[in-house]
């Protein structure tokens, strides 16, 4: 990948492991900074923030953050421009997952579940709305 994003800072929610943590590697090799949400993985974050300030001083931070949470969003967008002085990427990795068999569904899986697919990305996207469009 070429280093296009050079520059540019993202924010990348669930970074810290599995698809999270490789679209960080890829927008890190981009040439972007790139700040690392976690929920739980802080081991996991603290690793990978270590191992692309290793390649790039500077280039990585890390937030712990509930995206379920009416603070969230602000938190995030703020702790990226406080990183970075500036957001121009959010990519939405973070999701919650768990089987859970028909029949046996309850208010509080659906709530969890759109909460962090839906509606956390939404508010989010709309918190950085006016970093990215600068």
């Amino acid at each position: 990948m070429n280093e296009s994003l050079s520059g540019k800072a993202a924010l990348v929610t669930g970074g810290a492991r599995r698809v999270g943590a490789a679209i960080a590697r890829r927008l890190h090799a981009a040439g972007a900074n790139v700040l690392l949400h976690y929920r739980d993985s802080e081991s996991d974050a603290a690793k990978l923030e270590a191992e692309l300030n290793a390649t790039r001083p500077k280039s990585a931070a890390r937030v712990k953050a509930e995206l379920l949470a009416p603070i969230a969003p602000r938190a995030l967008v703020s702790a990226a421009v406080q990183s970075f002085g500036r957001l121009d990427l959010v990519v939405n990795n973070a999701s919650s997952f768990f089987p859970v068999d028909l029949g046996a569904i309850e208010p509080s899986h659906w709530e969890e579940l759109v909460g962090s697919n839906l509606r956390a990305p939404l508010f989010i996207c709309q918190e950085a709305a006016p970093e990215l469009a600068k």
